[in-house]
């Protein structure tokens, strides 16, 4: 990103970007930074295609048109499916290292394969930027930026606690921020009672509630929380994924645990929020390691009954929450 930053502040660049990776908002984010920086809100040179199937040479032929009374033609393709082995790909590929000094390509994907000539290529004479989420410290700083800008303050377990409800995604935790700033009108500090009030659990915390559930052995109470997944559409094969990952964290932290590792230092390995960690350790507490593989074993199990027709999505869920203690 810092390359990305740097160029779209000294104003000098690359012949062709690639923006992709997980992290939706950073995507939408740069991508209008470098549609304003590139066009300075002119439309006349600007071109934008979505979806596969796009015209590579209609493509080719607009980067190779001089821009009308401007320094730059951007032209901007989403989700194009040409890193994925669409067809136009090689023409691309042939076209990067002749592409004008007038004309910038900017790619936006969902889907890269990082083995691909034009990826390659693009690596080659241009930038190729992978927007991830980001790292609990990062996500934090963030968040206390947007809060300072709105005259609030946050201590730093407060914000542990909030990045808790509010998960990963920068989308979300934006919104979540407006809706404090919204519910703190009049005040300077943000206190854990407002997030608790004001914030919306994400998934991640139900299962949490559900594993916890499952180790104090009340089954019906992780039915319970499983219903409520269900009734918010989440698909059933998500939240057996979302179990897995959790069962495999808890693994994680518990060989860490054992080889005498603190809080801050697992968070730090695991690039996790501390916060977590500290309900992870209490988690991995509760079980000895022996059941904790067993659940990630029932997990795959429970998976492979799915993908081969033996069991329905829903039911398979249900029977990993019961298997133990029915």
């Amino acid at each position: 990103m810092q390359t990305l930053n740097q160029d779209i502040k000294d104003r000098t660049f690359k012949p062709v970007y690639l923006l992709f990776g997980e992290e939706a908002f950073l995507k939408k984010s740069y991508k209008s930074r470098l549609r304003e920086a590139l066009t300075d809100g002119d439309t006349m040179n600007y071109n934008y295609f979505e979806g596969k199937g796009m015209n590579v040479n209609e493509i080719i032929g607009l980067a190779d048109t001089m821009p009308f009374f401007a320094e730059k033609r951007l032209i901007l393709m989403e989700d194009s499916g040409f890193f994925k082995g669409g067809a136009g790909a090689d023409e691309l590929t042939e076209y990067m290292g002749g592409i004008p000094e007038s004309t910038c390509l900017v790619f936006v994907e969902s889907e890269v394969d990082k083995r691909s000539r034009l990826y390659k290529a693009v690596k080659k004479y241009g930038y190729a930027a992978e927007l991830s989420h980001q790292e609990p410290a990062q996500l934090a700083r963030w968040a206390a930026g947007i809060l300072s800008k709105n005259g609030r303050k946050i201590t730093g377990r407060t914000m542990e606690f909030f990045l808790s409800k509010a998960g990963d995604d920068m989308e979300n935790i934006s919104s979540e921020l407006e809706k404090l700033i919204s519910y703190t009108l009049g005040r300077e500090v943000i206190t854990d009672e407002d997030v608790e009030t004001i914030c919306t659990t994400q998934v991640t915390n139900k299962i949490f509630d559900m594993i916890t559930a499952i180790a104090a052995r009340q089954t019906r109470k992780a039915m319970d929380l499983y219903e409520d997944l269900l009734t918010l559409k989440e698909p059933p094969m998500r939240i057996l994924f979302l179990i897995a990952r959790q069962f495999n964290q808890i693994l994680q932290v518990k060989d860490l645990m054992g080889k005498g590792m603190d809080k801050s230092t697992i968070a730090s390995r695991l690039k996790l929020q501390p916060f977590v960690v500290g309900k992870i350790m209490l988690q991995a507490k509760t079980f000895t390691r022996e059941q904790i593989l067993s659940y990630v074993n029932l997990c795959v199990d429970a998976e492979e009954g799915v993908k081969t027709g033996k069991l329905q999505d829903r039911l398979a869920v249900e029977l990993l929450i019961a298997n133990k203690y029915e």
